[in-house]
């Protein structure tokens, strides 16, 4: 008999869960998300002239037309 009673209070529950919506902070969430800070620097490039099986470390497995 108990049932209507706590399936209400879960109802209740989920609901305010759902329509909850808090104040946002838009300044910490600028700072979190690192607004306005250098990026970092990018990285080297590959070697240049190593050659398509040289980077490829299956090309000795690919059938023979295929490299």
């Amino acid at each position: 008999m108990g049932r209507g009673r706590q399936k209400a209070k879960q109802t209740k529950v989920a609901r305010e869960l759902k329509y909850y919506s808090p104040n946002t902070d838009y300044s910490a969430l600028q700072k979190e998300l690192g607004h306005g800070e250098t990026r970092p620097e990018p990285l080297p490039a590959d070697d240049s002239d190593a050659g398509p099986d040289e980077q490829d470390e299956y090309a000795d497995w690919a059938p023979d037309g295929r490299h």
